[in-house]
């Protein structure tokens, strides 16, 4: 054999590897996508009903929450990405933090003092090779979030928030994080989480026409509260805001998953597009070997009179 030959039979074997991984790679994301989907999806009806409860609570309570107040002691502001702990997901994760870095990049030119807060070891990577500090990061979860660790995250930010200006306490919590649209199809968003802005923020008011019909759904019914609204009030604050951390970071791992599947995809076909290729440069090889073999057969018998 050639060395030419040698060299593609080699590189087929090693492309022929290649394709296995991805392969291998795409059909486990996409065995898992569904349920992450599902899961993600499935938090929306229960983020309705407890925007509901706060946006009715709020009707009956006073409005001077901590969490709801505009802060002007302090210029921290909290930065929180969610990226993902392993890499072949395309621009997953890059795009995360490009945007990530655009936001920090526009809160320092405003005067802020952003604190940067990671999920996924690919942000932790990415801050720690620029030299950026991290306050705090959160590991080994990016593609299957556990509600627990959700639960510290906001536990952690909301203690930020609520603490004093000269212990630390931040006016603002951004979270950037790639929404899932579908399957093709999913977009980088930069939410402000804190303070938080009391509106009726139902999308079934979008739906209604009529505006007498819209009057009507706007008005909140008399409630009596036990204990206080305030109280309720107090109590829903803090669940409302453990809970989106809690779907976004579903809604991240749908997006991670879903972009990791299309990315081995498209990594596979390019694999069996290059074996093609090497094939068919080896048989080129081949037959050019061939050719010589011949030619030489030829002018040898020439030469000798044959």
């Amino acid at each position: 054999m050639s060395g030419a030959q040698r060299i593609y039979k080699q590189k087929i074997r090693a492309t022929e590897t290649l394709e296995k991984v991805f392969r291998a790679m795409e059909l486990i994301a996409a065995s898992r996508i569904g349920k992450a989907r599902d899961r993600a999806l499935g938090q929306d009806p229960y983020t309705r009903a407890l925007t509901r409860s706060i946006a009715t609570v709020a009707s009956h309570a006073r409005e001077d929450h901590p969490l709801i107040n505009e802060r002007t002691d302090t210029n921290r502001v909290l930065v929180f990405a969610i990226t993902s702990d392993r890499g072949m997901a395309g621009a997953y994760s890059s795009s995360v933090l490009r945007e990530a870095d655009e936001l920090i990049e526009e809160l320092r030119e405003k005067g802020k003092d952003p604190v940067i807060y990671i999920a996924g070891r690919r942000g932790v990577s990415h801050y720690n090779f620029r030299n950026i500090a991290i306050e705090k990061s959160w590991t080994g979860e990016s593609d299957k979030p556990d509600a627990g660790t959700a639960a510290e995250i906001g536990k952690v930010f909301l203690e930020r928030f609520l603490a004093p200006a000269e212990e630390g306490g931040v006016g603002e919590l951004y979270i950037v994080y790639s929404r899932y649209v579908s399957m093709v199809s999913q977009r980088v968003t930069v939410r402000r989480m804190l303070p938080l802005q009391i509106v009726d923020a139902l999308d079934e008011i979008e739906l209604v026409e009529d505006p007498e019909e819209l009057r009507e759904f706007e008005q909140y019914p008399l409630y009596e509260f036990e204990p206080s609204a305030q109280e309720i009030f107090d109590a829903l604050l803090p669940l409302y805001i453990e809970h989106r951390i809690y779907a976004t970071m579903l809604m991240a791992a749908a997006s991670e998953l879903a972009s990791r599947q299309q990315a081995m995809h498209s990594a596979t076909q390019n694999a069996r597009d290059l074996i093609e290729d090497y094939t068919r440069l080896a048989n080129n090889a081949r037959q050019a070997e061939i050719t010589t073999e011949i030619t030489e057969i030829i002018s040898g018998a020439d030469s000798l009179g044959i």
